[in-house]
């Protein structure tokens, strides 16, 4: 999508880095033509780095959990500020090894002194305390690092009227530091980082309106992935399960691959629904998104939830599903003749559903339909998505 004039954004990594604050950039640049390369002190292209899973789960302060394993791709003895665009630095406390890291500090001063963008998230703008950036700077980040603002020269900024998870969507832009108080802000960071580095976003006049259908524990990228990179694009997301009210939320799963013959699940973030099941018509919105999961084995039983995947069929409208959420699909019966991309859990699903396997790739477009066969074909799927609902992003 877009120009052949590719962009380029380093991200800064480290293990116990935040899970979403790496992913959802990663994927989501990726999906725009974006070389993305992340880098990690001490580790080369292939290693893998521990994730963090930041989430409140009824204590006063977040719960820390392990998340996804993340690979790395390029070697972090070889960056050089020049070749990049821009600085991405998720949160986690790896930043507290690498502030007091005097080259990974330099990388950082070098890309503001070049005027290129840093960007920082919930625990990272300690980065940019430690490389002397923050004098007379707006920032924001999560609440616990205001006195290092401060005391670092910064000029605190929080946004007003916070009440819930729901409410937190800014992404602040100080000349070229940008600060975000965390991952449920991401829909408005990914805008503005996109933007940072020159993209242009286009789509209808009036904007898409886009409904996720989830449940316990639905697949934890393949729920938040496609919701922030809509929502950065300009649509309204709406986020739902027949069970949670608004505000509510479903525990999340993480899958992954850590050496056993199928992939491993652990808990995740919470994903929260936006909005009430009983409020939603299939004419308010131009498409549905189903995630993977454990999730659509708890939905493929609610008759409700079929009848509402074959009206959004029915009409016309675009449809995504990844991994696990063409149960949906396949219960609907709605993948007759539909070329659908699989993993080994979907494999024979679509085909006694009528389907066409197609193996060899991660996310097929068929009419309205667009399928990946699970979370590491994210970047494809929110591409093709966007194309199916007429946004672009060139640069």
């Amino acid at each position: 999508m877009g120009s052949l004039a590719q962009k380029s954004v380093l991200v800064l990594c480290g293990d116990y880095m935040e899970d979403y604050e790496v992913a959802v950039p990663f994927y989501i640049l990726g999906a725009f033509g974006v070389r993305v390369d992340c880098v990690s002190p001490g580790k080369l292209p292939g290693h893998r780095c521990f994730t963090a899973v930041h989430d409140f789960m009824g204590f006063e302060l977040y719960t820390e959990l392990q998340g996804h394993f993340f690979t790395l791709n390029a070697n972090y003895e070889q960056v050089k500020a020049d070749s990049y665009d821009c600085l991405l630095i998720p949160g986690g406390r790896f930043t507290e090894l690498l502030s007091a890291d005097d080259k990974a500090v330099g990388l950082v001063r070098r890309f503001a002194e070049a005027g290129k963008p840093v960007v920082t998230s919930c625990h990272s703008q300690i980065m940019l305390a430690a490389a002397g950036l923050l004098e007379g700077k707006k920032c924001t980040a999560f609440t616990s690092l205001k006195p290092v603002i401060e005391l670092a020269g910064g000029i605190w900024w929080e946004q007003p009227g916070i009440q819930s998870v729901l409410d937190i969507t800014a992404c602040l832009t100080d000349g070229n530091i940008i600060s975000s108080i965390g991952w449920p802000a991401h829909g408005e960071y990914m805008k503005v980082v996109l933007e940072s580095i020159g993209a242009k976003i286009a789509g209808p006049t009036k904007p898409n309106s886009v409904l996720v259908v989830f449940a316990d524990y639905v697949e934890d990228y393949e729920a938040n992935v496609p919701f922030r990179a809509l929502q950065g694009l300009g649509c309204k997301v709406d986020a739902v399960s027949p069970t949670k009210k608004r505000g509510e939320s479903c525990p999340t799963a993480i899958h992954d691959d850590e050496g056993a013959q199928i992939c491993s699940e652990k808990r995740g973030h919470n994903f929260v629904a936006t909005a009430n099941w009983d409020d939603i018509s299939v004419d308010d919105y131009d498409c549905l998104v189903l995630p993977g999961g454990r999730g659509p084995e708890l939905l493929v039983s609610n008759d409700k939830v079929i009848a509402l995947v074959k009206e959004f069929s029915d009409k016309g409208k675009v449809i995504g599903a990844v991994g696990q959420g063409k149960l949906l699909l396949a219960a609907a019966r709605v993948l007759k003749g539909k070329r659908c991309a699989v993993d080994h859990g979907t494999k024979v699903l679509v085909k006694v559903a009528g389907g066409e396997v197609a193996e060899a790739e991660g996310c097929v477009t068929h009419g309205k339909l667009v399928t990946a066969s699970g979370w590491p074909a994210l970047s494809d799927f929110v591409s093709q998505l966007s194309k199916a609902l007429g946004l672009s992003v060139s640069f």
